[in-house]
């Protein structure tokens, strides 16, 4: 038994995996009757898992817990986790809805009924709705689920015209609308949507920029190749570790030799100066001859 995964506790003690005694002194309850080795950092897919244990096995794990399953990435482990399920009274970190799913709205990962890729941003499409930044969030939710599925805008409207009158569909529309699968950070995400904001034209994402011998130089987060403007996001690692910024410094040279404008964002920028970080991309757009904006 690995010790990234959750189990029943009943069930390890009676396989022998561990005694009641170890069970108690090596292993943290997570829920009732579900288990984790002691110290476990549990992720947003471990969390899924040991809610639909807790369910015993008879729940549909839908929202952020599918999405984990379904392979998204930054869903945070801190966050409860999302049952389809009639049990009633759920501990704290789950929450259990009693929907019920049209034909075609379930499938199966890792031998756990999850709401498919459609019907999970059906979901996160009109969380959080009433409450600040609800768009923000339901958009970096749906880019990381396209990115790990493929699951499309259409894929999706197809359940809003099979659900009218589901409470937030003015924001699944809107947020659908934004949805781009390439994304690779809730970070991105959010400079991507600070320019469309910024009344710029609508970012093309993840461009691929090669050299006069065909050869790829970079890989910008997102921009628009007819004016050769790209826009990136900074991580920390771009200015903590040497090799990467030492990488950045020849990348960065080989793009301008290219011709291309490459406009940075740090988290501080995007967070508390977008207003600079937008009136910097204008002027590119507008010197390399956008008169869209």
């Amino acid at each position: 038994m690995g010790r990234e995964h959750v189990f029943v506790g009943t069930d390890a003690v009676n396989t022998g995996a561990y005694t009641q005694r170890e069970l108690s002194a090596r292993c943290d309850r997570v829920y009732r009757n579900v288990y984790a080795p002691k110290g476990s950092h549990l992720t947003a897919r471990d969390r899924a898992k040991a809610a639909w244990l807790w369910s015993g096995r008879n729940a549909i794990l839908a929202g952020n817990s599918a999405a984990a399953l379904l392979g998204a990435k930054w869903i945070d482990a801190g966050l409860p986790a999302e049952l389809i399920s009639s049990r009633t009274r759920p501990p704290p970190l789950i929450i259990t809805r009693n929907d019920t799913l049209a034909a075609g709205e379930q499938t199966v990962v890792d031998g756990i009924p999850v709401t498919t890729p459609a019907r999970t941003a059906f979901d996160l499409g009109r969380s959080d709705v009433g409450r600040k930044n609800s768009l923000l969030s339901a958009v970096k939710r749906l880019d990381a689920l396209a990115q790990a599925t493929g699951v499309t805008a259409s894929d999706v409207m197809a359940l809003v015209r099979l659900h009218r009158g589901a409470r937030g569909m003015k924001q699944l529309r809107e947020a659908l609308a934004l949805m781009d699968a390439g994304a690779e950070s809730p970070q991105e995400t959010a400079t991507r949507l600070a320019l469309i904001d910024g009344r710029l034209p609508v970012p093309e994402t993840q461009i691929i920029v090669c050299d006069e011998w065909g050869v790829i130089v970079a890989r910008i987060d997102m921009g628009w190749r007819e004016w050769c403007v790209g826009v990136e996001f900074d991580g920390a690692q771009h200015w903590t570790d040497p090799l990467q910024r030492s990488k950045d410094i020849d990348r960065a040279a080989e793009l301008a030799r290219l011709g291309w404008v490459i406009i940075r964002v740090s988290y501080e920028m995007l967070h508390n100066r977008p207003e600079v970080v937008i009136e910097r991309v204008r002027q590119a757009l507008r010197t390399a001859g956008c008169s869209l904006v």
